[in-house]
């Protein structure tokens, strides 16, 4: 389990934006910032989509109040189906959609 001041392992995410996807490594992502981060188990998945998602869009001005920069979510899909979910969920540009189609991610949770 990572805790406080370890170093996160070096991972790219495909990031799905106005201009198609954008690679970005974890020290782009987190490097300097408080971020709050989640991952669920896909995208458009019935509990996801209707309990999981919602509840960090929903509590977005708390994590800004307690000095959240950036709250970010993680799935193993791709950017277009990351793209498409946070349009659906209406958080596109409010929450950060990590992209992780080959699973990369998972050494965060090591």
């Amino acid at each position: 389990m990572i805790k406080l001041g370890d170093a996160l392992p070096d991972v790219q995410f495909n990031v799905p934006g106005p201009e198609g996807m954008k690679p970005l490594r974890t020290g782009e992502i987190f490097a300097g910032k408080t971020v709050a981060l989640f991952a669920v188990p896909g995208a458009f998945t019935p509990t996801c989509s209707a309990r999981h998602l919602p509840s960090f869009r929903d509590h977005l001005a708390d994590f800004k109040a307690k000095g959240v920069d950036v709250v970010a979510c993680t799935a193993v899909n791709d950017h277009f189906v990351m793209g498409a979910w946070a349009k659906d969920q209406n958080v596109f540009g409010d929450i950060l959609m990590l992209a992780d189609g080959s699973g990369n991610s998972l050494a965060l949770s090591v």
